[in-house]
């Protein structure tokens, strides 16, 4: 995996440098593209997430060959590129009807002040490299837990912090998706417990009180917190900025599923994502939409293999609706 792919939640890459290189280069659209049927939804690749291996160019590659409709940015590759290059890039997706996906927030906000300001600092350079080709997700995780911090004292330090990521965002029109980590038995990790439903992340959303924050949603969990499709009816489109679906272990309860092994999507039908993506579809979401299932089978098939059946998976979900 290249030093610039999309950073998942085990692989989070600290202290990565970001310098923008060269001349400016102007802002590039990307072209959007719809799916069949009444959804409207991007099918999206973020390889790092189902265990494939590559950069920014091969990535524009593997999603035309398969038939991917959406692709993570790699920051660090696009604030390094050449105007030309990443020019290029731009063109090639739109000959094959691709956009841009979400990628991951680069800034350390869950530990000590002076990692977080190392990542604060580097922030504005990496979502203007995504300004410059069109790109306008970023996303991050909250965990449900702090070993050291009370509940009230963590939702104060997120708000804070989560604020100032979000307005640096902003300036280059940028949004940022929260979310929220929902299996019990992340509770035990650590001392104190902290947010683990939509609703509780609802409520630090309107805290940081910035326009450009919404939900990550997560259909894993979403369903480890017991949300329902009601919850989703509750939300616009504008409060979503990316969803990741997967299906649940049959062999663990709602209370035993632990986050680091899933399924790909309808693999054991244990999570119901008929309603969760009906809901989507009412609300009138027609964002991406990538598989997140931390599968250890996924992780050892070879590239192309984990894409075709990665991809043929989550158009079986897309079928349900």
């Amino acid at each position: 995996m290249s030093a610039a792919q999309s950073m998942s939640r085990r692989s989070f890459v600290k202290g990565s440098s970001l310098a923008l290189a060269g001349a400016s280069l102007a802002s590039l659209p990307i072209a959007g593209f719809a799916t069949g049927g009444s959804s409207k939804f991007k099918l999206a690749l973020n390889p790092g997430i189902i265990g494939v291996k590559a950069n920014q160019e091969q990535l524009i590659e593997y999603a035309a060959k398969y038939g991917f409709e959406a692709i993570t940015p790699f920051p660090t590759e696009l604030s390094t590129c050449s105007a030309s290059k990443c020019s290029e890039w731009v063109s090639r997706m739109n000959a094959h009807s691709l956009s841009w996906d979400s990628t991951n927030l680069p800034v350390e906000f869950r530990k000590d002040e002076a990692a977080y300001m190392s990542g604060l600092q580097m922030l504005p350079t990496a979502v203007k490299a995504l300004q410059t080709v069109g790109a306008t997700r970023l996303n991050t995780w909250v965990l449900p837990a702090h070993q050291d911090l009370t509940y009230r004292e963590n939702f104060e330090q997120h708000a804070r912090r989560l604020r100032q990521c979000a307005k640096i965002a902003n300036d280059s029109g940028i949004r940022l998706g929260l979310e929220y980590v929902g299996p019990k038995t992340k509770l035990a990790a650590e001392r104190y417990p902290f947010i683990r439903t939509m609703r509780e992340m609802r409520e630090l959303i309107a805290e940081i009180n910035q326009p450009n924050v919404g939900l990550v949603l997560d259909s894993f969990h979403w369903h480890c917190a017991e949300d329902t499709a009601a919850d989703i009816m509750e939300l616009t489109p504008k409060d979503v900025v990316t969803v990741d679906i997967n299906d649940a272990r049959s062999d663990l309860s709602r209370e035993q599923q632990i986050d680091s092994t899933r399924e790909l999507p309808l693999a054991t039908g244990v999570i119901d994502l008929k309603a969760f993506l009906s809901a989507l579809v009412k609300i009138g979401y027609e964002g991406p939409i990538r598989a997140e299932p931390f599968n250890a089978k996924l992780n050892e098939m070879e590239n192309d293999e984990a894409l075709a059946t990665c991809v043929k998976a989550m158009r079986a979900a897309f079928a349900l609706v």
